[in-house]
């Protein structure tokens, strides 16, 4: 449905995108990951033709970005992170506007703007004014919004942005629900990990401009090596101890009194790694995240902490979870 061939955007001296090249398959949802000012938005301004590239080009749909941008438009919806809807109107007339606005024939109109409206959810508070609606409300419209056309290709950027725990699980759900009905292929950005572990079929990390992984979550984070635990110490680590030394430990990272040990089969294991160990002052264990992944790969987490820090606030959420 979509692909990139050594796509570079440059502002400048600046490089914004360095030389991208992926596919993205039909009817998949496909993630992009990275940090503030990876690149993410950049690309999606290109593939939607809001910007056009320095160097290399992309195809939507079977259209060139660059020579078909108008059938490229038709192809595409768009929700971005800010809301465009006019809180004055009521949801059904935004649609309306919408629909007229896509030259949509009077005879699909309103059985197109029911059917989105029933996808998401709306359709009983179709005549309410928008500025009585929820977050998650706002954000479902702007979703209908931009399937009204019935794209190939939808682009979700952060759609669940500053909503609460509740509407971003029901966002999920809408999410999942529009590419089953709507046979559409979904580009996402997210910063929250669990929501691209949740919903995406492929997840591409990007760092500054860059592709640094690229598979789907499951197999990205297999990566890793296995669990993670950390050990923390009362003084200082033993300098008799090796980890290495045993053959389900995979990779080792230590400071002055802690150490993280990625290994496999943990519960079997944990008790041969610390029967011998003195001075331990509490141990720590959780699954890989996607976040470790970026970690691996970047040598920074996705919130910009050191890989120390990432690891205790990520442990801290793991816990509460």
């Amino acid at each position: 449905m979509i692909i990139i061939k050594n796509l570079v955007k440059k502002y400048g001296n600046f490089c914004a995108l360095q030389g991208l090249s992926f596919e993205v398959k039909e009817n998949e949802i496909f993630g992009l990951l990275g940090p503030n000012g990876a690149g993410k938005t950049t690309l999606i301004h290109i593939l939607a033709t809001l910007l056009k590239p320095t160097e290399g080009g992309a195809i939507v749909n079977g259209f060139d970005v660059l020579r078909d941008a108008t059938k490229v438009r038709e192809s595409i919806g768009v929700v971005f992170q800010a809301p465009s809807s006019d809180d004055m109107l009521t949801g059904y007339e935004n649609l309306k506007v919408h629909a007229l606005l896509y030259g949509i024939p009077r005879r699909l109109r309103e059985k197109r703007i029911s059917e989105v409206l029933k996808l998401v959810g709306l359709y009983e508070r179709k005549n309410d004014q928008v500025k009585k609606y929820s977050g998650g409300m706002r954000r479902r419209l702007e979703i209908a919004r931009g399937l009204l056309h019935q794209p190939k290709v939808f682009f979700l950027d952060e759609p669940t942005l500053g909503l609460d725990p509740q509407s971003r699980d029901t966002m999920w759900r809408y999410i999942k629900k529009i590419v089953k009905e709507e046979k559409v292929t979904i580009i996402l950005t997210t910063h929250y990990m669990e929501e691209a572990d949740m919903l995406c079929d492929r997840i591409a990390f990007i760092s500054n401009g860059k592709i640094i992984a690229l598979d789907s979550p499951s197999k990205l984070k297999q990566e890793i090596g296995g669990d993670i635990v950390k050990i923390n110490f009362i003084d200082k680590i033993p300098s008799t101890i090796d980890f290495t030394y045993f053959d389900f430990v995979h990779r080792v990272e230590q400071n002055q009194k802690s150490v993280i040990i990625y290994m496999d089969e943990v519960n079997s294991n944990l008790h041969r790694l610390i029967k011998d160990l003195d001075g331990v002052q509490s141990i720590e264990y959780k699954k890989p995240t996607l976040n470790d992944v970026f970690l691996k790969f970047s040598g920074d987490s996705l919130s910009g902490d050191s890989p120390e820090g990432g690891f205790m606030q990520r442990y801290a959420q793991y816990k509460k979870s």
